[in-house]
């Protein structure tokens, strides 16, 4: 559980950079959405029936997760307690604001990044777990694979 609670954290940490280096800033909840959205994209390939679906596969799958989780907690977030957080109600397509067809699409297109960077947290955290002599669950089947290799299936719909 506490490996879990660190890729939470280290994942949403990722996500907070990089919607700064998007948006120009980010909220500290995001630390939060992002890391659940990291740990939940990254249980799709801890099951065998999905770690051996197709890249495109699960990139639409953790999209899906995504915009999900984008919504429940944008309905949360900025309309019930009126953070405003996000708002893309500008957005052609929008559904209350919270989710839009422009950025689901981005979502899918950078699902094998999420994905590579949590399986490569993962086998990171078990490794470092190993070399300091605490137990853990064993790691992964295959050892990490590249960005590159990913987005090489990925484009090939592989």
């Amino acid at each position: 559980m506490k490996r879990v609670f660190v890729i939470w954290i280290a994942l949403g940490a990722v996500y907070v950079t990089f919607e700064t280096l998007w948006r120009g800033y980010s909220h500290p909840v995001m630390l939060i959405v992002g890391g659940l959205c990291g740990v939940l994209v990254g249980a799709i390939n801890q099951v065998p029936q999905f770690y051996r679906m197709k890249i495109v596969c699960q990139s639409l799958i953790g999209a899906g997760i995504v915009l999900a989780v984008e919504f429940v907690s944008g309905c949360a977030l900025n309309l019930w307690l009126g953070l405003a957080v996000w708002d893309y109600s500008g957005i052609p397509g929008n559904v209350l604001g919270q989710i839009c067809p422009a950025y689901g699409l981005l979502w899918f297109a950078i699902m094998p990044l999420a994905i590579w960077a949590e399986d490569t947290a993962r086998w990171l955290i078990w490794v470092w777990a190993r070399l300091t002599g605490k137990p853990g669950t064993g790691p992964p089947k295959i050892p990490p694979y590249t960005l590159g290799s990913i987005y090489k299936d990925f484009i090939s719909w592989r």
